[in-house]
């Protein structure tokens, strides 16, 4: 089945329709899909006789409808959500700041922000030859 080919233009009725596909059963068995059209249920012996609807969407739209970007943090507002700071707690439950003691969003900008320290790296494991305990 494909989900994009739905539009058609019927041979029988030239109605500008739907495909429906309804499937053939034997016994509990899928055997395979009947396409009608959905306008005069005329129906179709293989995808290959289907008069798919063809052409190009029309456009409603130029570049110059799209708005400018939207910039909700200035560059410094950014760098200091309490997502970034040391004192931002998260669990499952709650995010929660361990300085003032209360629920925060990640998004929350505070005055006493400090950084969080980059990860550490993690050392390299030595590698172990096969053979040598």
């Amino acid at each position: 089945m494909t989900g994009s080919k739905l539009e058609i233009v019927c041979g029988a009725c030239g109605a500008e329709a739907l495909l429906r596909r309804e499937a053939v059963y034997e016994g509990f068995r899928k055997t395979g899909e009947r396409l009608i059209c959905s306008a005069c249920g005329h129906v179709y012996d293989s995808e290959e006789e289907v008069p798919f609807k063809h052409g190009e969407k029309p456009r409603v739209f130029t570049e110059a409808d799209r708005s400018a970007e939207v910039k909700i943090f200035a560059p410094e507002e950014h760098a200091r959500n309490c997502r970034y700071c040391k004192n931002y707690v998260v669990n499952p439950f709650t995010q929660w700041c361990s300085l003032h003691k209360r629920d925060v969003e990640a998004t929350d900008v505070c005055d006493k922000f400090t950084r969080k320290p980059p990860p550490p790296k993690k050392p390299e494991a030595p590698v172990k030859k096969p053979g040598l305990p």
